[in-house]
């Protein structure tokens, strides 16, 4: 009993240092985001001084002056939370992909909800005049439409075959194998006005961001964070193995359904609006693990934040190289993704990364 006392105390010490450093992570990158989000919403085309855009700030959306005003709170401010929400998605949806596949190289983009999304917004374009709503509205809603109908494909296979994480790679290789032949086909057949409106959502920008579609993806991930958090220590069982998992109680298989229909939500929410970016949902939750582990009560928050934190640092970048013209933020995400992902499979080989 004199041995197990100081060896239970030592454990409780460990335990608190290890939560200790999860959480100053965890606040070293929300700092960081905080740091990110101000310097994005000082830079820009429009020339403004960081004391306009402060006193702007101070002023809030009915300032006195009007120009100021107008810019930041109708223009910058919404890309700004805009980017802020499709980071946190893809990070959020990145971490849970890879977890319940056992895949250090799945992303949200795996089981083809990208290239739906594409298809869907593409096949808007060209035929979205036939319905008399908005193209604002017709674009968005045909891609998360068509993000559902791809998670329906994949999940009817799943309960075919089992939702075991092959099965679920495999279907989703062919969703997204199919959805891009069908934009491919859509893109050699669309006008070259339309092809080039279809072109430039798939580069995915945070300028068509507004208030109304902040707030719709707003709510799509309030409404998914707590189903996601619930289920934390479940995912965090499960990087212990299928078998090691149900034979500690959980149900592996309806776990994996449940955070499928998520990580469908979330990306459907994520790209709808902004169009594809890629390589969010597969750095970030790499990042997450590397400063705390694998305990997914900290890692799913910090792969949100520093999906966050990519999204809007790539947003800040492509302002400072093409002030007048801003960069789209998907072409400098999948820039910088390559030699990230490259480190991540280098890590692999390794052994480093499980």
């Amino acid at each position: 009993m004199s041995v197990l006392v100081p060896t239970l105390q030592h454990l409780r010490g460990d335990y608190r240092r290890a939560t200790l450093d999860r959480l100053i992570a965890l606040a070293t990158a929300s700092t960081a985001l905080v740091i990110l989000c101000l310097t994005d919403l000082v830079t820009g085309p429009s020339g403004m001084s960081l004391a306009e855009v402060w006193s702007a700030l101070r002023a809030g959306p009915w300032g006195e002056d009007l120009v100021a005003s107008t810019i930041l709170w109708q223009l910058r401010m919404p890309q700004t939370v805009m980017g802020v929400l499709v980071g946190s998605c893809l990070g959020l949806a990145g971490l849970q992909m890879q977890t319940i596949l056992s895949n250090p190289l799945a992303s949200p983009f795996t089981l083809g909800f990208s290239a739906a999304a594409g298809f869907g917004a593409a096949l808007a374009m060209m035929f979205g005049g036939l319905i008399p709503l908005p193209t604002f509205v017709v674009v968005p809603a045909s891609a998360f439409l068509m993000t559902l109908i791809a998670c329906a494909l994949v999940y009817f296979v799943a309960l075919l075959r089992g939702s075991t994480p092959e099965i679920l790679v495999l279907a989703g290789i062919a969703v997204l194998f199919f959805f891009q032949s069908m934009q491919s086909l859509l893109q050699f057949l669309a006008s070259p006005e339309v092809l080039q409106q279809i072109v430039f959502w798939l580069f995915g920008s945070l300028l068509k961001a507004s208030w109304t579609s902040v707030t719709v993806i707003a709510t799509i991930f309030a409404l998914c964070v707590p189903l996601v958090i619930r289920d934390s220590w479940n995912l965090t069982l499960l990087r212990l193995g299928d078998v090691n998992a149900s034979s500690l109680g959980l149900s592996v298989d309806a776990l994996r359904k449940r955070s499928f229909l998520l990580v469908a939500l979330l990306t459907a929410g994520a790209v709808s609006f902004v169009g594809t970016i890629g390589f969010v949902g597969l750095i970030a939750p790499h990042v997450a693990r590397a400063a705390v582990g694998e305990d997914h009560r900290f890692a799913l928050p910090l792969s949100a934040v520093i999906g966050a934190v990519i999204l809007i640092g790539a947003s800040v970048f492509g302002k400072f190289i093409s002030p007048a013209a801003v960069i789209p933020v998907g072409i400098i995400t999948a820039v910088a993704g390559v030699p990230m992902l490259f480190v991540v499979i280098a890590r692999r080989g390794s052994g480093d990364i499980s």
